[in-house]
């Protein structure tokens, strides 16, 4: 059973930070690619970021590079997306989801299997 539980979220002020967590569990250990991805109200969802878990290499969406960080803790089988000076534009629910592939191909979200719920980050004064 493939197990994906994000947390983290939360109301934030503009030009904060928010540090959201992605924990794997189940048959989700077997996927070595991550991606969050957000949905903010009206909108599609994106693709935000993306990791090997095994390599750490990375991709990152144009509009959020410089701002977004994502990593991985393979002992504690989570990924994490660190977001820097939040802004209304990041309102919005994030969801992290594995990929079908060995390696990076984007974020594509018809390369991605098996979704978490989400978690909702509203920035706000």
């Amino acid at each position: 059973q493939v197990q994906i539980v994000e947390s983290g979220g939360g109301l934030v002020q503009p030009g904060g930070s928010l540090r959201l967590s992605c924990t794997l569990s189940g048959s989700a250990l077997n996927y070595l690619v991550i991606g969050w991805f957000r949905q903010a109200p009206g909108k599609e969802r994106e693709g935000v970021a993306c990791i090997n878990r095994n390599d750490g290499s990375t991709y990152y969406a144009d509009s959020v590079k410089g701002r977004f960080g994502i990593s991985r803790d393979n002992r504690k089988s989570t990924v994490t997306l660190q977001i820097n000076n939040l802004t209304h534009e990041d309102t919005a629910v994030y969801y992290c989801a594995t990929s079908r592939s060995y390696y990076i191909t984007g974020l594509s979200q018809d390369d991605y299997d098996y979704w978490g719920q989400g978690t909702q980050v509203t920035v706000s004064s």
